[in-house]
């Protein structure tokens, strides 16, 4: 170990089968690694992945400038209902919110009506009430009676809570009294976590603001334990790098501010894998792709426009609401481990159950009964048994077509291969309508963009994909299945503050906005002083949060505060926005609901890498027999190892590249050709 293996980058994705490393170095190939998920604790492989890239390939912990960490801990706490213990003190009169919810239901016909609100994160008892209360012009018409928080407060901490949220009327516009009851309950109970509303989401719309602050308080103590024995652990194998953590609008922050902002981090996965697949479309000359991550149990779909992934406000988890800033992925249940089965008239179903890593697919060997799309494309020839996940894992396509025979095959009255072949056209005819969702509903041409397919399943099903939406060209990345991982490293370190400021456009000066967005660069800044960014340069973005006066709901336009006429333009963009999301606009009048500063800065050094240089070994495989849907009758096709591919050659349709993170289908009629960094760039060769 020497000098050469200083400015090394890492960055660790946890999946819930793998955990996925990249380690990125300046002039040096990328390495890319794969482990086990340790389910019991997480952080057990991320902290082996430490002594794995010592020993094997000779870069010591010292030598790591930055560590980045992905992580499904968030997410992965609420669907496992393995959250803290919280209490919700509410304004007097206003307790059951959480409760009530919202009037419409996502079940129209159900005879059985089931909650659709999240009342397990703090049930009827281990919710309380204070008498207080605050007018929507931020006056206090109540003052706090702390007789009664005290109270609230001693109440929850004898029912044994880990973390309370304080959700109380208006807080939004003046948050006096919500801080009042954080001093208090950190007074009198210390070890007790606090999630404030007007920290958390200082907004209108009471149901969403309780919720998304009862969520953060409901991970706020498991993401805390989580990053405590993480960065433990880091430290102890020798790595002095800060910790940071990629957050769901895409961009990363320090673990301290994690731990503060915990449920900014639900969906990081998927975003870390949407500045994955911009980082790639930016170096193969694409500004407008659109991604399609294919796992084992879902595919999880990205536009990005201009060089941008789209953000929306609000996401869910489990359904539910949660008003945070996300990148705008589409996650469909439909992967690589998705069963076919038939339904009560035969018809041809895949998904949304999975067959996991354990069993797994039938022809894993491990006892699966269930045919997968994994077993379609062993069947199909697509996988070569013997070199599957770089040969760590042996299929044994007689499972494959046997579970296919007897599940789909001889029930439909057809062959095993066009069983399999079926099984294939259903789940390409699924994530082909996620990707109608992400882009014709929201006024895009998918036409005018490439497809960009990343995951361990995405480059087999990318041709099919493209052929059925009418896209020419597709772009497969060097590793697209760690490309979250190697995502994380490409994203720029952001901090976003939001405040209410529910105003009307007509009436309203710029001079009456500055100070606001001064407020929250102030804000932002506070929360950069935890990065060790070595004083490079902020980038400052300003969006306001608009919609009809009148309208519920908003849509994120950017602010530009230096313009002559940024009120009247922002008023434009508005409308423009709201013809192509919603399909209509008029010139009725509007106004900002919330504004918003985010910062960022992108990391200097490591993040390039370096040109694409081959193996020397030689490129072709030899020649199996497939299946493809556009020829009736098994075609050979050449096979070829996709490390040894020279720079600008061109391979032609039907052929199989093969490496160890992912296998590549070149169907009849493209053209598939490398490029100088490294991507396969595949284009349609044909009229159509």
């Amino acid at each position: 170990m020497d000098d050469a293996t200083q400015g090394s980058w890492v960055g660790v994705d946890i999946g819930g089968t793998f955990t996925d490393v990249v380690l990125r170095q300046p002039g040096h190939p990328i390495r890319i690694l794969k482990l086990p998920t340790t389910r019991g604790d997480p952080s057990a492989a991320v902290i082996a992945s430490i002594a794995h890239i010592a020993r094997e390939w000779g870069v010591s912990a010292g030598a790591i400038e930055r560590f980045v960490h992905g992580t499904t801990v968030a997410t992965n706490a609420v669907i496992e209902r393995k959250g803290a213990r919280i209490g919700l003190i509410a304004t007097a009169g206003f307790r059951d919110v959480l409760e009530i919810g919202r009037q419409m239901r996502h079940q129209m016909y159900e005879l059985s009506l089931l909650p659709e609100t999240p009342i397990f994160l703090a049930p009827g008892r281990l919710r309380r009430e204070v008498g207080e209360r605050v007018a929507a012009s931020g006056e206090v018409v109540t003052p706090l009676d702390e007789a009664s928080a005290v109270a609230a407060i001693d109440a929850l901490a004898a029912q044994g809570v880990e973390a309370i949220a304080v959700c109380l009327l208006f807080s939004f516009v003046n948050p006096r009294h919500e801080q009042r009851i954080g001093e208090l309950i950190a007074a009198r109970y210390p070890h007790i976590m606090v999630s404030l509303s007007s920290e958390v989401d200082p907004a209108f719309r009471e149901y969403e603001r309780t919720v998304v602050t009862a969520f953060d308080a409901y991970i706020k103590p498991v993401i805390n334990r989580y990053l405590a024995n993480l960065e433990a652990g880091l430290a102890a194998s020798g790595v002095v790098a800060p910790l940071q953590i990629m957050q769901s609008r895409g961009g990363v922050a320090a673990a301290t501010v994690a731990r503060r902002r915990p449920v900014r981090l639900f969906l990081s996965g998927p975003a870390a894998g949407a500045i994955g697949a911009r980082r790639v479309g930016t170096s193969a000359g694409f500004a407008d792709i659109i991604s399609v991550d294919v796992g084992g149990t879902s595919s999880d779909i990205t536009l990005i426009a201009d060089g941008e992934p789209g953000i929306r406000a609000e996401g869910t988890i489990e359904g539910y609401p949660v008003r945070v800033g996300m990148v705008d992925v589409n996650a469909i249940g439909a992967g690589g481990g998705s069963i076919a089965w038939l339904d009560a008239a035969n018809g041809l179903r895949v998904g949304p159950h999975s067959a996991g890593s354990d069993p797994g697919p039938a022809c894993y060997g491990r006892g699966g009964e269930e045919a997968t799309v994994t077993d379609a494309s062993t069947v199909l020839g697509y996988l070569d048994p013997a070199y599957f996940a770089g040969g760590s894992v042996r299929l044994q396509p007689e499972l494959a077509h046997e579970v296919i025979r007897r599940r789909i095959a001889e029930p439909l009255g057809m062959s095993v291969q066009r069983a399999a072949l079926g099984i294939h056209r259903v789940l390409n005819a699924q994530m082909g309508e996620g990707i109608r969702l992400v882009s014709i509903r929201q006024g895009r041409d998918p036409r005018q963009f490439a497809l960009l397919p990343l995951g361990g399943a995405g480059p087999l099903h990318a041709t099919a994909l493209a052929a059925d939406l009418g896209i020419r060209t597709i772009v497969v990345p060097r590793h697209p299945g760690v490309l979250s991982a190697d995502g994380l490293l490409g994203a720029p370190i952001e901090h976003e503050v939001a405040r209410a400021f529910g105003r009307p456009l007509a009436d309203l000066a710029m001079h009456e906005v500055t100070p606001v967005l001064a407020d929250l660069d102030a804000d932002c800044a506070a929360l950069m002083q935890h990065e060790r960014t070595g004083g490079q340069q902020q980038q400052r973005r300003y969006s306001a949060d608009v919609c009809y006066i009148g309208q519920s709901y908003y849509l994120e336009i950017a602010l530009e505060p230096s313009a002559p006429d940024t009120l009247q333009r922002l008023y434009r963009d508005f409308t423009a926005a709201h013809d192509r999301v919603y399909g209509h606009a008029t010139q009725a009048p509007a106004r900002i609901v919330n504004l918003r500063s985010t910062h960022r800065v992108i990391p200097a050094g490591g993040e390039a890498a370096a040109p694409w240089q081959p193996s020397g070994e030689p490129a072709d495989k030899g020649r199996r027999r497939i299946l493809i849907p556009e020829i009736d009758t098994p075609v050979d096709a050449r096979i070829y190892d996709r490390a040894a591919l020279a720079a600008d050659q061109v391979i032609d349709g039907p052929a199989i590249i093969e490496q160890p993170d992912t296998t590549t289908l070149v169907s009849s009629g493209w053209r598939a050709r490398v490029d100088g960094a490294g991507n396969l760039v595949m284009t349609w060769s044909k009229s159509r």
